[in-house]
């Protein structure tokens, strides 16, 4: 048990993107009034962390068996770790897969990507921020020259208009959504653009009920009536933008009265928007999964960054595109290399810069060719051409989309290790090797919040029982495979010291952690990038953002007389993922149940359900039963389940963006029908 102390200890919390200070004192977690992030702020996930922590069903010793059929047995680490060597050293590079997590710590992704990458030579070693984020990356990348959130959470406090777009901050993000309404009674206008009257859309001045998948249509013409009435600003395009003239032309050329239709909103309704929007001198839009998740989540997010663009509502305090990600460390990843399609410290697989990685780690077995992506190295197992695939802090058989596709696909695989602090996850069915992993509370290192905030997460009490920390893992195994001399790392600060090191390597010179060290970091984050686009400036290679012309392709699944409804995904406030942690703490499993469906009064009357009642939801991939939950919040034709339900991924479907690999989250056709009880069938 945790043991009460009379003095204070501080940390940084280990859920969501916020990245809050919290202190314990006296066996309590509270939020740190101190803290920059949130000055005392907390949410209820956070000041539950320690029972969390006490309650969750952990893995504690390494298990091994040789069949999925067999029990797991005891096994000691130098066993389990010669096995997993011995695997990897009879196997191509190729077939070789790391799936790692934004539970993970900087330091943790730092030694997991170079071992990959920089010395087994796998370039397929990708995160389950893939499934999150990764459009945004593409976005940025694309528009503005680099992956960077242009501005700071702070921000907001500036801002004269707030735009959540495809996010619900008051249930995903609970103490940025308590700024955003401290900043509104300051005289800040939000508007929630969501198909569903969310928690956040309560405190909007304004909800925009959009049909699913016309976020671009919304855009578009936002865009068309900003540039027909001259509400651009001409000289910041100029100057700073290209590809305006072809943008204009494609724009223009779209018809108005079909794009609004395809929204679904009405005149009205758009006129309230417009008005606001041209009528505030500074702008913020945040986002997430909403346009992420999408096969063509790169295309909204372009067509959102367009808008500050057009009007030079960028790059200057209180305006700009803000990316809210979900996970602790999804940016931290980014940072370090995590994602298949980068090499590390933002830099791709290009000659120059896998040359400059190579001298740097002392390896000359990198890869020049991108690797396979989260759902991609699935597709690989199912061709039989995945022999090791190494998953740590995720759950990808719970995670992933068209869960059946998914448990076929893993089940091809030779041999599956999971580095997991807790024993109760959907991949573990098909594991042959479980390690046991320090988590929250018993590892410490670093971690990047959503807007470039680099935070020092401190244990609170050392490992249990036989758990390591991820670094030492990966580093454990490196030397098993005989790289002793680059992975003789003393401490977690000494892995630190040497990625803050690497990140002078960084093309645009704009990842400057080398200016910090964890003794700074203890009195406060560091915030890296600050000032790198003064002046207006972007990380292009002549300097200037670009505008790209986009319309909606509907490429997503498409309801059909046997599946009528759209099936919307989301998080719900108390809950993390599958509930691995949140649902062993009584309190957060308060406020709402792990499974349930969401479905329209109008619907439900006429398919005969009535609130409470166990439903069949069905797509074309598979079918599970719930409580149905009647309600307006969601749209006719339109049903929502959160992600604490484990089986939600039998029912989605596995589209993904062209660009970002990202997966189609939020559009996959269904239906919803009740399940007769024995009175139902005897009155029939």
């Amino acid at each position: 048990m945790v043991q009460k102390e009379s003095c204070m200890k501080k940390t940084v919390c280990g859920y969501c993107g916020v990245g809050c200070g919290l202190v314990i004192e006296s066996g309590k977690l509270k939020g740190d009034k101190n803290y920059p992030v949130n000055r005392g702020l907390s949410c209820a996930k956070g000041t539950t962390s320690l029972e969390a922590l006490e309650k969750g069903h952990r893995l504690l010793t390494p298990q091994m068996r040789g069949h999925r059929e067999e029990f797991f047995s005891p096994a000691t680490w130098d066993e389990a770790l010669e096995r997993i060597a011995d695997a990897i050293r009879r196997s191509d590079p190729r077939r070789i897969g790391f799936y790692l997590s934004g539970q993970m710590l900087s330091e943790d992704y730092y030694v997991a990507n170079k071992l990959g990458k920089g010395f087994i030579g796998t370039n397929n070693v990708d995160t389950n921020s893939r499934t999150c984020m990764s459009s945004a990356v593409v976005a940025y990348k694309k528009s503005i020259g680099i992956d960077y959130v242009p501005l700071r959470m702070e921000e907001i406090d500036q801002c004269n208009l707030l735009i959540i777009i495809g996010a619900n901050p008051a249930e995903a993000h609970v103490v940025l959504s308590t700024k955003m309404k401290r900043a509104r009674k300051r005289g800040c206008k939000i508007v929630v653009i969501d198909p569903r009257r969310t928690e956040s859309a309560a405190f909007a001045d304004l909800h925009l009920p959009l049909r699913v998948g016309s976020d671009i249509d919304l855009l578009n013409l936002v865009a068309q009536r900003l540039i027909r009435e001259e509400r651009i600003d001409e000289s910041f395009i100029a100057e700073h933008v290209k590809g305006f003239e072809r943008y204009k032309a494609g724009i223009l050329a779209l018809d108005s009265a079909t794009l609004l239709a395809a929204t679904g909103l009405s005149y009205t309704q758009f006129e309230t928007f417009m008005h606001l929007f041209c009528e505030s001198e500074n702008v913020i839009s945040a986002w997430t999964m909403g346009l992420n998740q999408s096969v063509q989540g790169v295309d909204k997010n372009l067509a959102l960054i367009n808008l500050h663009l057009l009007t030079g509502k960028i790059n200057k305090p209180g305006n700009g595109p803000l990316s809210l990600t979900g996970q602790p460390n999804a940016m931290g990843g980014r940072e370090v290399g995590g994602l298949a399609t980068t090499l590390a410290v933002h830099l791709d697989f290009d000659d120059a810069s896998t040359e400059k990685v190579g001298t740097f780690w002392g390896s000359d077995n990198i890869s020049k060719t991108k690797g396979l992506t989260a759902f991609e190295m699935f597709e690989a197992a199912e061709r039989h051409d995945l022999d090791v695939l190494i998953v740590c802090h995720t759950d990808p058989v719970y995670h992933l989309p068209n869960r059946h596709r998914i448990e076929k696909a893993i089940a091809n695989i030779p041999l599956v290790v999971e580095i997991n602090a807790y024993e109760n996850s959907e991949t573990a069915a098909f594991a042959h090797i479980r390690l046991p992993a320090a988590p929250w509370g018993e590892k410490s290192g670093t971690q990047t919040n959503l807007d470039r905030s680099v935070t020092l997460q401190r244990a609170i009490r050392p490992p249990s029982d036989q758990a390591r920390a991820d670094w030492e893992i990966f580093a454990a195994l490196g030397k098993k495979l005989g790289f002793d001399e680059a992975f003789a790392y003393e401490s977690v600060e000494s892995v630190f010291d040497e990625y803050k090191e690497m990140t002078k390597l960084s093309e645009k010179g704009h990842l400057d952690l080398y200016k910090t060290r964890y003794e700074q970091l203890e009195k406060a984050p560091f915030v890296w990038g600050e000032g790198l686009m003064k002046g207006h400036k972007f990380m292009t290679e002549d300097g200037r953002a670009v505008l790209h012309f986009v319309v909606n392709k509907a490429l997503s699944e498409r309801p059909s007389d046997d599946y009528p409804f759209i099936l919307l995904t989301g998080r719900t406030r108390d809950q993390w993922h599958s509930g691995t942690k949140t649902a062993a703490v009584e309190k957060l499993l308060r406020y709402k149940p792990l499974e349930y469906v969401e479905i329209h009064p109008h619907d439900a009357e006429k398919l005969g359900i009535s609130d409470g009642d166990t439903v069949e939801v069905a797509s074309r991939r598979g079918t599970i039963s719930t409580t149905a939950r009647i309600t307006d919040t969601v749209q006719e034709k339109t049903l929502f389940l959160p992600v604490s339900d484990r089986r939600l991924n039998y029912l989605t479907n596995d589209l993904l963006d062209p660009e970002s690999k990202e997966p189609d989250y939020n559009h996959s056709a269904a239906t919803v029908r009740p399940i007769p009880t024995k009175e139902t069938e005897a009155k029939d």
